[in-house]
């Protein structure tokens, strides 16, 4: 085995990729790249009922949406099949393994068995040590794994400790059935031996699946890798995660306008910390990742720790990183692609003069979505019902002075220009500066929130300042 870290991520094509397998890709990415080593991707495909090429696709493109990239191509599980079927009955012919020819009728016997004396069921090993030539006539048989009948199977593992499996439970259970398809419990064992796997990273509901896959590696001569079993994700109330706690695909979450780095930053704080760090960029997860910080138990999900940390990373990063981003991702946002229609290279320049002032307000980019409306919107605006209450009274008054203020500036078009404008006909006029301020903001965005009334009038420029207050004094 080399000295350098192979990780795996081993998904199964049966859905999108859901939020708990982009942790667990999460994780062992960072340990890859903590430890300079490489992650490779398995794409458990060998259910054929369940797998299919859409599913694929979409757990691709999860993972590329989220940065954790891959090293060398993906391999498909299910087309490895023959080789599967070779090291089965190679451990046949080393007397490891044999061929088992009990009748459905006769497993079910075993089972009825088992469930009246209150024990779980369990091969009672009938074709262990009975000669090949009994077998009957033209039967294929399961070949069935000789696991060891005492003692016990002992998991070190890097993030549940030392866990014992009494070997009496283990039974010889079926490595390949007889209709020559290997169980997933056999195909796992040799793809990361063939693929030089060093360390497993996953779910802890595989925990059992460990003892009985150290049995095949023990009778195969392989080294086991070193296994790390990590919690499953917990909803707010405590249960299983499930689709009313958020145990969605991750494209869910770009289309809720969650940023890659926020999901991830997110994702790695459940069952795993770095003193009191709450947030942290790629660069910091990688340094300080290490698979045996993390948490033996199961961690919550919380929307809302996620949206507030997303905000905080959208006001962190550099406007034009965000405008990209957000550019990128308007096809998947509600309301995202009337905005993509319209951005022109004019817009775009407004919407990264605006971005200062519109990420303050917005946790999210669907949030980012409602607060840069009001540059896209056509003349005359739509007002919307708090706004409206805003233009109604003396305030329309107040507009007309404020109009013929703006019209009057005579330099450059500035939010300064402006505010000194507008402050200068508030004094004169003996008005509250947001007595001025809020019919205006109404008039220029058609809302009654917005970045600061000054930036708004300088990111739409004179002539459409001046034409949107106009519409509503007229």
């Amino acid at each position: 085995m080399s000295d350098k870290v192979v990780t795996r991520f081993a998904p199964s094509p049966t859905g999108f990729l859901h939020i708990g397998g982009a942790r667990t890709a999460l994780f062992n990415w960072l340990y890859a790249k903590h430890t300079g080593g490489r992650m490779l991707l398995r794409i458990e495909d060998t259910d054929r009922e369940r797998s299919t090429d859409a599913a694929t696709a979409a757990i691709l493109d999860g993972l590329s949406w989220l940065g954790l990239t891959w090293d060398g191509e993906p391999v498909s599980q299910f087309e490895r099949a023959p080789r599967h079927r070779a090291v089965a009955e190679e451990l046949v012919r080393l007397g490891k393994a044999y061929h088992c020819y009990a009748t459905p009728a006769e497993l079910e016997a075993m089972r009825e068995s088992a469930r009246a004396k209150g024990l779980p069921p369990r091969y009672d090993g009938r074709w262990r040590d009975r000669d090949p030539s009994e077998a009957p006539v033209g039967a294929r048989g399961a070949i069935r794994i000789k696991a060891p009948a005492e003692g016990e199977t002992v998991v070190h593992d890097r993030v549940q400790g030392e866990v014992r499996f009494p070997n009496k439970d283990l039974d010889d259970f079926i490595i390949l059935r007889s209709d020559g398809n290997p169980t997933y419990m056999h195909a796992v064992v040799v793809d990361d031996h063939d693929m030089g796997i060093t360390h497993i990273i996953r779910g802890d509901d595989h925990l059992t699946n460990a003892a009985r896959q150290m049995v095949i590696y023990r009778a195969l001569g392989w080294e086991v890798p070193s296994m790390a079993h990590i919690p499953l994700i917990h909803g707010a109330d405590g249960a299983k995660l499930s689709k009313r706690h958020g145990a969605l695909g991750v494209e869910a979450y770009r289309a809720m306008g969650y940023l890659p780095e926020a999901l991830l930053n997110y994702l790695a704080r459940l069952g795993w910390s770095h003193g009191d760090d709450e947030v942290m960029s790629i660069t910091d997860m990688i340094a300080w990742f290490d698979i045996g910080d993390v948490n033996k138990g199961a961690a919550r999900f919380d929307f809302a720790k996620l949206e507030a940390l997303n905000g905080v990373h959208m006001r962190r990063m550099n406007d034009a990183e965000l405008l990209d981003i957000f550019i990128n991702t308007l096809p998947y946002l509600e309301g995202g692609p009337a905005i993509a229609a319209r951005l022109d290279d004019t817009r775009k320049a407004q919407l990264l003069a605006a971005l200062p002032g519109l990420k303050e307000r917005a946790k999210t980019l669907v949030e980012l979505v409602d607060g840069a409306a009001f540059l896209f919107a056509e003349r005359p605006l739509p007002i919307d019902e708090k706004a409206a209450a805003l233009l109604g009274g003396e305030a329309r008054e107040i507009l007309r002075g404020a109009h013929a203020a703006l019209k009057a500036i005579s330099g450059d078009w500035t939010a300064a220009a402006a505010e000194a404008a507008i402050r200068q006909y508030a004094l004169a006029g003996g008005h509250k500066l947001g007595a001025v301020a809020q019919p205006l903001r109404a008039a220029l965005t058609g809302k009654s929130t917005s970045p600061g009334v000054f930036d708004v009038l300088a990111v739409l420029g004179r002539e459409e300042s001046l034409a949107r207050v106009a519409d509503q004094i007229d």
